[in-house]
């Protein structure tokens, strides 16, 4: 096996790590045998919400706490960490058990948004907090600056609690009622129960997908009631 020259992919995230095993690790998917990055993912998921909340705030005095929300929630969603997963090409670098590679998996977002945040992650370990806020900063500065408090998208979850809110309805309810698949490559289905006692389900690769995609549902359905 050609052993990667880690540094160059350093040089085009703009960082070069003092301890590479942090970097190596970041890009290490469960399925591949030794340490893998879901903890450094932990970490870098709640500094990437952080330092985006941050910078959203003083970037957007006068915005209301639903509109820093919702861009907040532009800038840290899954679609936005896939799109710059692919402009640092990280699926090139990534570590997959054999199964993810025949399947595919450095190609799936989910694996790739996942990596984006260990590497924020593995930035904070290997540095200080001031130095990983730059690097998210800097990954995520031009989406920053295009970001709009008055045309910031509502996600279905909350157009359908402020639907709901409007008609002086209780809010919906959520509860994973199933999962499958291996602990790395998992399917969630969720149940959204109205005060109806109408129940949507829909299924998605993270709980989180899944409330937005029963959301939407039932969104639909109480629309067209």
């Amino acid at each position: 096996m050609i052993k990667k020259d880690y540094s160059q992919l350093g040089k085009r995230l703009g960082y070069q790590f003092s301890d590479e095993k942090l970097l190596i690790q970041a890009l290490t998917h469960r399925s591949f045998k030794g340490q893998h990055n879901e903890r450094l993912e932990f970490i870098g998921d709640s500094l990437l919400g952080m330092f985006v909340a941050e910078a959203l705030y003083f970037a957007f005095p006068k915005a209301t706490e639903g509109e820093l929300t919702r861009m907040r929630s532009q800038i840290v969603k899954g679609q936005t960490l896939t799109a710059i997963a692919k402009e640092f090409e990280l699926s090139s670098w990534l570590r997959l058990g054999p199964g993810e590679m025949k399947s595919g998996g450095f190609r799936r977002d989910s694996i790739l948004e996942d990596a984006v945040e260990a590497i924020i992650g593995a930035v904070y370990l290997d540095s200080d907090v001031d130095t990983c806020k730059q690097f998210v900063l800097r990954i995520v500065g031009q989406r920053l600056d295009k970001l709009d408090p008055k045309t910031a998208l509502k996600d279905p979850k909350t157009q359908l609690q402020e639907f709901l809110q409007s008609r002086k309805r209780p809010l919906p309810l959520y509860d994973v009622i199933g999962t499958q698949g291996q602990a790395h490559n998992q399917v969630f289905t969720v149940s959204c129960t109205l005060d109806t006692e109408q129940i949507l389900q829909a299924t998605g690769t993270s709980r989180r997908k899944a409330e937005q995609a029963a959301a939407k549902k039932a969104l639909e359905v109480i629309k067209s009631e």
